[in-house]
């Protein structure tokens, strides 16, 4: 297939393009060539139809959805270091109680979800059962942390298919533990704080759910530079701006791994975020063209499996019936101007799959070991 052009026209690394102006055929062309590029351009012609139809004519996915009771979330202070615990029980509390009132109201799947949440070993710092649902769930050592990961989801992420969201956090977090040197202490955060877009959906396709998201991203991140014990004992490492700190003066490093739709929630908090990296991960696009627009002294990172649909994903932005369509150039091109890593060769949900070569890399730029790293 030809290559996928972002909005600037710029391509993708690592795909062969159709030359730009008619050439001799040469001994070795391949006959099927013009038949492929055909299905090429149907297929990204029938893309650009769903993308308009998403936003424009289908109605809400979910708009209809009986409302599921569950209680109001937990009232709770600012978290530090010293309440973590409290923070968790309080909402495996909150969730053993949604999971009685699910039961209770028929809902048996939704119920048994709220159930495994409720269970003594996960560790909550917010919960709402409420509809569709937030988590935001912890593994590690989250007051002590040097460096944490948060995962920020894409399309179809609720309580209801929380388990793949939780199961990538928890290989990111195995991998971590496995490969952290000696004295790092590392947290996975996985931030479901928003309600995600269906995959087919008129929400999808536009940046407004992420628009909604961007703010409460923000506030989560503020607080979460607060939560880690920094007082003595604390390991002390360089700084986002390199200079050396010690360690009471040492704040975690914090890297944002954003996927599918999370890249586009990312994309739009990015310009008031205090995070050191932002990896965008089988990306459609974050709103804005180049790395530079997204207005973040982070380090801006971008990978897609070599078996990932949202590479045919036409990367447009347009307005439509006051509506924008689409979220522009694609980051792995050059003119987006992020740092483009290896993902091997696997499909959209494959990013933190156990042993794969976009996790190896992923575990890199959370640790800081971006020198070793394998670039797309």
């Amino acid at each position: 297939m030809g290559r996928t052009t972002g909005a600037a026209g710029a391509s993708s690394p690592g795909r062969v393009s159709e030359p730009s102006e008619p050439s001799e055929p040469s001994a070795r062309a391949d006959p099927t060539e013009p038949r492929k590029a055909r299905r090429t351009h149907k297929l990204r012609r029938a893309l650009l139809a769903t993308l308009i139809t998403g936003a424009v004519v289908v109605p809400l996915s979910g708009a209809a959805r009986p409302g599921i009771p569950a209680p109001e979330p937990a009232a709770l202070a600012p978290v530090t270091a010293a309440t973590l615990d409290e923070a968790y029980a309080a909402n495996r509390a909150n969730a053993a109680e949604a999971a009685r009132m699910a039961a209770a109201n028929g809902n048996r799947e939704r119920a048994a979800a709220d159930r495994a949440m409720s269970d003594p070993s996960r560790h909550f710092l917010t919960f709402d059962g409420r509809g569709p649902g937030l988590a935001t769930e912890v593994f590690g050592d989250l007051a002590h942390a040097d460096r944490i990961a948060v995962l920020v989801p894409g399309s179809d992420t609720s309580i209801d298919t929380y388990g793949r969201f939780r199961n990538a956090a928890h290989a990111l977090h195995e991998r971590l533990t496995r490969e952290a040197p000696q004295g790092t202490r590392t947290a996975v955060v996985a931030w479901l704080g928003y309600e995600t877009p269906g995959t087919v959906s008129a929400t999808v396709a536009t940046a407004g759910r992420a628009e909604e998201a961007a703010p409460k991203l923000r506030e989560f991140v503020r607080q979460l530079r607060g939560i880690p014990d920094r007082g003595p004992g604390a390991a002390g490492t360089a700084s986002r701006s390199g200079t050396s700190k010690g360690p009471a003066e040492e704040q975690p490093h914090i890297s944002l791994l954003c996927h599918s739709y999370g890249s586009v929630v990312c994309g739009r908090a990015a310009s008031d975020l205090d995070v050191d990296d932002i990896v965008l991960i089988g990306s459609p696009g974050t709103g804005v063209d180049t790395a530079r627009a997204l207005r973040t002294p982070a380090r801006v990172w971008a990978a897609r499996g070599g078996d990932d649909w949202v590479a045919e994903v036409p990367h447009i932005r347009f307005d439509l019936l006051g509506t924008t369509v689409g979220f522009g150039t694609d980051p792995m091109s050059p003119s987006f101007g992020a740092r483009v890593f290896a993902a091997g060769d696997g499909g959209h949900s494959d990013y933190f799959k156990p042993g794969s070569t976009s996790l190896t890399n992923l575990t890199r730029i959370v640790l800081g070991e971006t020198s070793e790293m394998t670039h797309g």
